[in-house]
């Protein structure tokens, strides 16, 4: 039997301070890309439920946004398997966390890091308190993190878009090429970043939007910490996690960093 598929945006709820501000992000989210939204309850067995708080934000939201078709359900399992497999369906899926600062970070639950694990589309991790934010917060730039090595076009096409969608800019940070003057390429796999220049890896992008202005700059200090600096002026910061079979969500350092100290909502987009 063939399975009917309709994209929406997805949010896991459990009525805490930092799912209530995913929830809001996720409903402007969904507005912009015109796609419903639906507030998801995993209940857990044996645990208790919040499912009155489903209902009642499902009709908050409808009414703070007008048009807005919201969804509210509630399903009984292990949150990180059942998001994971929702997610299937989703156009993205939201998750929130805990503000940086607190122990943890957006990994300090066991689902967020589960779900990065299993699911193959793009989530996004609000922090608590980042929910509500006027105007001129939302068009803050959009900052994308790209090592030139693998530039991906799922990752650079979310960005370009997520920058369309908010009428900013798209700020780019990228390694470049960061050997030190005078050293000749070496050889093997990193030769390939002198192969493409970073305008000819965005051309295509900036072909099909060139209404979205771009701002490139290469690399300063270490990945991470960069990208961290730059959330703190940013509606959004869009990094890439490469799916390697049998090994999961193996985050790397850059991306460790900035999903546990960003201010700004990340998004991570898995690609081969």
């Amino acid at each position: 039997m063939t399975r009917t598929v309709t994209l929406c945006v997805t949010v896991g709820c459990d009525g805490s301070r930092a799912s209530r501000a995913a929830a809001e992000w996720a409903a402007r989210e969904a507005r912009m890309l015109g796609l419903p939204l639906h507030l998801l309850h995993v209940r857990e067995p044996d645990h208790p439920s919040r499912t009155a708080w489903s209902g009642d934000a499902a009709d908050a939201l409808a009414a703070r946004h007008p048009g807005l078709d919201v969804r509210a359900g509630q399903v009984t399992g292990r949150p990180a398997d059942v998001l994971a497999d929702l997610a299937r369906d989703a156009a993205l899926l939201v998750l929130g966390s805990r503000a940086p600062g607190r122990v943890g970070g957006f990994l300090a639950g066991s689902v967020a890091h589960a779900v990065l694990a299993r699911t193959e589309r793009p989530v996004v991790l609000v922090r608590e308190g980042a929910g509500h934010h006027d105007d001129t917060e939302s068009r803050m730039p959009v900052v994308l993190g790209l090592d030139l090595a693998h530039p991906d076009a799922r990752l650079i096409g979310f960005a370009f878009a997520a920058a369309a969608r908010r009428g900013t800019t798209l700020r780019i940070v990228h390694d470049g090429d960061r050997r030190p003057e005078g050293e000749p390429p070496s050889a093997g796999p990193r030769t390939l970043r002198r192969v493409l220049a970073p305008g000819e890896i965005l051309r295509p992008w900036r072909e099909k939007l060139p209404d979205v202005p771009v701002a490139e700059e290469n690399l300063c200090g270490t990945p991470g910490a960069h990208l961290v600096d730059l959330s703190r002026e940013a509606s959004l910061v869009v990094i890439g996690r490469q799916i390697r079979a049998g090994f999961g969500a193996r985050l790397g350092p850059v991306a460790h960093a900035v999903l546990h100290r960003a201010t700004a909502p990340v998004a991570v987009i898995p690609h081969v």
